[in-house]
């Protein structure tokens, strides 16, 4: 082959290189970003259980497997946010000693931090920071309430922006009302259109995939009963 076609032939040649570069990434992302066999199945599997337990043992274990998940397929926000949920639920749930607690609720935002660099539904993440907080105020309600209490309604505030129809939202804005005192602005009798707002939400929603998170109902439906269950106010007396 003489020069020119020679040049021609290598010019040629790296040009087709170059073209399928851009092809050979996309598969290489496709490939490292796809869930191994059974993931799925068993983050489904696993987010049932973390929604039907309130043992902190039980929690512990379910925490560890979306650990093991989040290894797996370390691209995915949702085993980062089920770890979040699931040591904050251990914090509401144990006996431990306050230190305990607050030291699993650093590691649950450690795992939300991490969900959100994964680009994680950012209604989600806000709601569940929100809870976050109000987990640390529940710890010590009277040392903590100045700011926690702002931190909460500052994070459920965002969250509306983000997505309204969240039924999370107004699940943990209920909670807080319903604890905060009446002379505060709160108490039952104030919470209770919120909780009755996110039984509505609740209705209505539909998460976009199965592993996308739906917890809150029965906790929502509990709170309800809990007013229905209550004796009705006695009458005041006639005026003499």
């Amino acid at each position: 082959m003489n020069p020119p076609l020679l040049i021609l032939a290598l010019v040629a040649a790296s040009f087709s290189a170059a073209a399928q570069q851009p092809a050979l990434k996309a598969a290489a992302a496709t490939t490292a970003t796809a869930a191994p066999a059974g993931y799925t199945d068993m983050m489904a599997a696993t987010i049932t259980e973390l929604n039907s337990t309130g043992d902190p043992a039980q929690l512990q274990q379910i925490v560890s497997k979306f650990e093991r998940a989040a290894a797996a397929m370390p691209t995915d926000w949702l085993p980062q946010y089920y770890q979040a949920y699931g040591r904050m639920l251990i914090s509401f749930q144990g006996k431990d000693k306050e230190e305990v607690k607050d030291k699993y609720l650093d590691q649950a935002e450690a795992s939300l931090a991490q969900a959100r660099k994964l680009g994680g539904e950012e209604s989600e993440l806000l709601v569940l920071q929100a809870y976050i907080h109000q987990a640390r105020l529940g710890i010590s309600p009277m040392a903590r309430s100045m700011k926690y209490s702002g931190l909460v309604r500052e994070a459920l505030e965002q969250a509306k922006k983000a997505n309204p129809a969240n039924p999370r939202i107004y699940l943990v804005e209920g909670n807080n009302l319903y604890f905060t005192p009446k002379m505060f602005g709160g108490g039952p009798d104030v919470a209770k259109p919120v909780f009755e707002q996110a039984l509505a939400r609740y209705a209505a929603f539909k998460p976009a995939t199965p592993l996308m998170p739906t917890w809150g109902e029965r906790q929502v439906q509990s709170r309800l009963k809990s007013y229905a269950a209550q004796p009705a106010a006695a009458p005041a007396p006639a005026a003499k």
